[in-house]
């Protein structure tokens, strides 16, 4: 039997659940000069994934962080990516310059986990692979170390 929607007569709706995981990897405070003063405002960086190997990163600004965030999720959720993953990591090591940012990813036996640090283990989290080795070198920007880390595995997949 199906659940009641109607609202007038005391009844529920069961809103759809969402299908992605969200997560805030950075939230700034960030200033302008200008004639009339300082124009502040907040970025936030955050990742979406559905822990079955599809991702997405979105980069959001306004004047207060809420609203920062949902322009971040909202972004991210437009830009997602299908990455492959084979026995719960992925299925073979790769090193990648993004700009000024050094990544490596290796795949790891079952047991291991992740083994990443900051912003990085955010995203393989929301990606759905469960052991993986990796190593942030370079820069320590997050923005570039999550974009190139999905640069990495969207290369991995599609070889």
């Amino acid at each position: 039997m199906p659940a009641p929607t109607n609202k007038r007569r005391g009844f529920y709706s069961q809103k759809p659940t969402d299908e992605y995981t969200e997560k805030v990897i950075q939230i700034k405070r960030v200033s302008k000069k200008t004639k009339g003063g300082n124009q502040s405002s907040f970025t936030a960086l955050t990742v979406v994934g559905d822990k079955k190997g599809k991702i997405g990163i979105g980069f959001g600004r306004a004047k207060d962080v809420s609203s920062a965030i949902k322009k971040a999720i909202r972004k991210a959720k437009a830009d997602t990516t299908q990455i492959t993953i084979v026995e719960d990591t992925i299925p073979a090591e790769i090193k990648l310059k993004y700009k000024s940012a050094i990544i490596l990813l290796k795949p790891a036996k079952k047991g291991t986990g992740i083994i990443a640090g900051g912003p990085i283990r955010s995203l393989i989290q929301v990606s759905g692979i469960k052991n993986i080795a990796s190593k942030i070198m370079g820069s320590r920007n997050k923005i570039l170390n999550v974009r190139a880390a999905q640069k990495a595995l969207q290369i991995i997949s599609n070889a």
